[in-house]
């Protein structure tokens, strides 16, 4: 893990027609402008390079469309493929979160983002949640970051008949909330270890 209070944060994901990525940039952005180190795998793609930074990295953000009540099945091959490194505890104590998107309103997205919390579990690292009140559930408007109401991650919807300029400005802003919070609380992480340390 990094030795400064500047993290870095790996956003692990699976796109397939864009929307996820787009999500994935803006999980990115927030991230990078909090004063992380920002890499970004697509999970589907990953190289043993790739697979190297996230075992360097402080932090791993993994998101995934909702499919069936879950993660795609190209982000589960990728999980699978880690099992030596759940063996080894390879990413034990890194902070872990989540972000997905589907069709629906609903969709089940809280089966992906609870699948997310198991398998960041299963690793031994620790699970950073949202924070952020609905932006929906008073006077305000869907216009706010959480229009959706999701609290252990990032959920966002859009069209599926619509490209990735279609996800709403404020689940674009929730996604940009997600990086720069994991982003603070990990640098919070990595200072607390350092003052043990010393």
């Amino acid at each position: 893990m990094s030795s400064t209070l500047r993290p870095t944060v790996a956003v692990a994901f699976y796109s397939a027609n864009g929307h996820t990525a787009a999500l994935a940039e803006a999980v990115a952005r927030g991230a990078a402008e909090a004063g992380a180190e920002v890499v970004s795998i697509a999970v589907d793609t990953i190289t043993d390079e790739q697979w190297a930074q996230l075992d360097a990295a402080d932090a791993i953000i993994f998101g995934s469309p909702t499919y069936m009540g879950t993660a795609s099945a190209a982000f589960h091959a990728f999980a699978e493929a880690g099992t030596q490194r759940y063996v080894n505890r390879t990413w034990s104590d890194k902070i872990a979160a989540g972000f997905t998107i589907s069709g629906g309103l609903s969709g089940d997205k809280s089966s992906t983002l609870g699948y997310f919390v198991t398998l960041a579990a299963q690793h031994g690292m620790q699970w950073v949640t949202l924070g952020l009140l609905p932006g929906y559930g008073d006077a305000s408007s869907e216009s706010q970051p959480n229009r959706l109401g999701y609290y252990v991650g990032s959920g966002s919807q859009s069209r599926y008949d619509a490209g990735a300029e279609a996800i709403p400005k404020s689940d674009i802003a929730t996604a940009e909330h997600l990086g720069a919070r994991v982003t603070q609380q990990t640098a919070i992480y990595i200072a607390g270890r350092a003052a043990l340390a010393a």
